[in-house]
């Protein structure tokens, strides 16, 4: 259940936020700042590469490293392969993962680490792992930790990871996964190493750019700003009651997709399931058409609406990175959505360059599951 009446209370809003959500996404753009200087301080900017590697390898724990092995791979365009190295353990905590490279990795291969933990001896035992194999070593990490160390015994480079000071909120337990704005904090200085190194285009004025983007997409998105008017609050209360469909279309829209599928599971604790269109249309055809439709399990008039929650129906959430063309399947989605009657959100963002237009949809994305996260109630 969603307390829509919570979502244009800015004061009530900030009492429930008690880990610093709502701060965390807007404050996105200046986590990217931080990250642009911190970037060029460890001298990315002056690297000369003698080319491009033969495959990017990210490894981290969280899913940070997720989002950002999926990032670089819709922004790259195939132009190199990037891979997620995956971890074993026991538990998701650091000290009980480990990571290893695959066997063919070797001398042409750049291995990039996304390190929020700066003391995680399994990433250091990946170092240790690539300088055997001659790969070479990038990490996003605390500066001064034994991770940054490990890398630079390892003639890597380490640059240091941008935090803020209410990061601390998010050690206790209870909390969730990880600051909205970590993805931003790993992801801006390996955007300016993949500029260096002629994978992606991101020069240190566009990723400035990005950040006076992400402080505009913010002020729409703020808690002053009512619902009928802000799209965070709106995605919110399009979900209340909902089990999200995700279908995106485009590489970089199914990299959001899968991303805001993991925050509204980590912050709202709402599952979601992401799909790629046109294939989207095929695997969750049956849902729309079962025990989730929205016809289906009419409400009941006699239910006790406190001990027994509205049954969640489905909603298809559509992103696009841009306006439908003639090869566009959005169509026949929103004729699917018509003739199962399912409710159907759309998300596009406005013209700029891949990454502004990435960076749109993951603000608004990241905002509405804060929002549904402050406001869900039960």
């Amino acid at each position: 259940m969603l307390d829509e009446s919570l979502l244009d209370a800015p004061e009530a809003l900030a009492g429930a936020d008690r880990f610093g959500l709502l701060r965390g996404v807007a404050e996105s753009g200046a986590r990217v700042r931080t990250a642009v200087r911190g970037a060029a301080e460890a001298g990315i900017g002056e690297l000369t590469p003698d080319g491009r590697p033969r495959a990017v390898l990210i490894a981290g724990p969280g899913p940070a490293a997720a989002g950002v092995a999926d990032l670089l791979r819709a922004l790259s365009g195939g132009s190199c392969p990037v891979s997620l190295v995956t971890p074993t353990g026991v538990a998701p905590v650091p000290g009980a993962l480990r990571w290893t490279l695959p066997g063919w990795a070797g001398p042409t291969d750049l291995l990039l680490l996304a390190g929020p933990d700066a003391a995680d001896p399994g990433l250091a035992e990946l170092v240790e792992q690539a300088y055997r194999r001659g790969c070479s070593v990038v990490a996003v990490t605390p500066a001064g930790g034994p991770l940054a160390d490990a890398v630079i015994q390892a003639r890597g480079l380490a640059v240091p990871l941008a935090t803020t000071a209410y990061d601390a909120e998010f050690d206790v337990e209870g909390a969730p996964p990880a600051a909205p704005g970590t993805l931003w904090s790993v992801l801006i200085p390996l955007l300016a190493l993949a500029d260096r190194i002629g994978l992606i285009s991101a020069p240190p004025d566009a990723l400035t750019a990005l950040a006076d983007h992400l402080d505009r997409i913010a002020e729409r998105c703020g808690p002053a700003i009512p619902t009928y008017t802000n799209p965070g609050k709106t995605l919110a209360a399009d979900l209340a009651d909902a089990l999200p469909l995700i279908w995106s279309e485009g590489p970089l829209a199914a990299a959001v997709g899968r991303h805001f599928a993991t925050e509204l599971a980590g912050l709202a604790g709402r599952p979601a399931l992401a799909a790629e269109l046109p294939e989207a249309l095929l695997t969750h055809r049956t849902l729309l058409a079962g025990a989730l439709a929205a016809g289906a399990d009419p409400d009941d008039f006699f239910r006790d609406r406190v001990e027994q929650p509205a049954a969640l129906h489905a909603r298809i959430v559509l992103l696009r990175e841009r306006a439908p063309d003639a090869l566009s399947a959005t169509r026949a989605a929103q004729q699917l959505a018509d003739e199962r009657d399912t409710p159907l959100s759309e998300l596009e963002p406005g013209p700029g360059s891949d990454l502004e237009r990435a960076a749109e949809l993951l603000a608004i994305a990241d905002f509405g599951a804060v929002y549904l996260a402050l406001a869900g109630t039960g």
